[in-house]
């Protein structure tokens, strides 16, 4: 029997308030037995502590999201490292930089982002990174910080981002939007990947796979981004569940 870990699903989102019973039965039916759990804000800190203590298997990562910039405050940034201390954290996170949705101050992210780096560098704590239309500044951020370790989450970058952030130590998660057909950019890292360095996520409920569009996301259809990642590389549903799940009890040390 397969054992999957989602590496990256919002389950405390209120779309599953109404059928988080059957939704968790779905999951653990499909083989994905453990879940983490990031944070976007300050706000939701408490909700996710509380979703790990009542379900068995899930995980949770604090941190603040650059898609909630509005809802930071330093205050909140000064909170975190008792968190982490205090409240079962396996990871600083949602944490990253993102230079595609209009309005969000470059600048202000930046600061969130190094200094929540540092913060999971001084707590020997992975981080999960949200990064998009800003791989570059990522890896160069990683890069220059060093000591860190973690998932860049739902990676959309070319082979070569890929390479570099393996060499920094770093792993890429893959999710739903490796399952379309015409996603040849991220079909060809996933190809070419050292498995050892990859993570399977969902991102639920958003990013729903081929077959979803519309739907809501939930875990167990993390077994579609298994079948696809498996018959990208040739190799067997079984061998790449027991590789990605070995990877991510190791990083996160679940």
């Amino acid at each position: 029997m397969l054992d999957l870990v989602d590496t990256h699903a919002h389950l405390d989102d209120a779309s599953f308030d109404g059928d988080g019973d059957t939704m968790f039965g779905r999951s653990r039916e499909a083989g994905v037995r453990r879940w983490v759990v990031p944070a976007i804000d300050r706000g939701n800190w408490e909700r996710i502590e509380h979703l790990a203590a009542s379900r068995e298997g899930v995980s949770v990562a604090y941190g603040l999201h650059p898609l909630f910039l509005a809802n930071h405050r330093d205050e909140h940034l000064d909170e975190l490292p008792a968190w982490l201390e205090h409240h079962g954290a396996v990871a600083v996170g949602e944490i990253g930089l993102d230079f595609y949705v209009d309005g969000l101050d470059p600048e202000r992210q930046r600061d969130l982002f190094h200094r929540q780096l540092a913060i999971a560098r001084e707590h020997d704590l992975p981080v999960i990174v949200h990064a998009r239309r800003a791989f570059e500044e990522v890896i160069h951020t990683l890069r220059r910080m060093g000591g860190l370790r973690g998932v860049v989450h739902s990676f959309s970058g070319s082979e070569e981002q890929a390479r570099q952030l393996f060499d920094l130590g770093f792993h890429i998660g893959i999710g739903g939007p490796v399952t379309y057909e015409r996603a040849h950019r991220i079909h060809r890292v996933v190809a070419a990947m050292p498995l050892d360095r990859l993570l399977l996520e969902t991102d639920a409920p958003d990013q729903p796979g081929s077959g979803h569009q519309g739907e809501r996301n939930e875990p167990a259809y993390l077994r579609d981004v298994l079948r696809t990642v498996a018959n990208l590389r040739g190799e067997s549903e079984a061998d790449v569940a027991a590789r990605t799940t070995a990877n991510a009890t190791a990083l996160f040390r679940l």
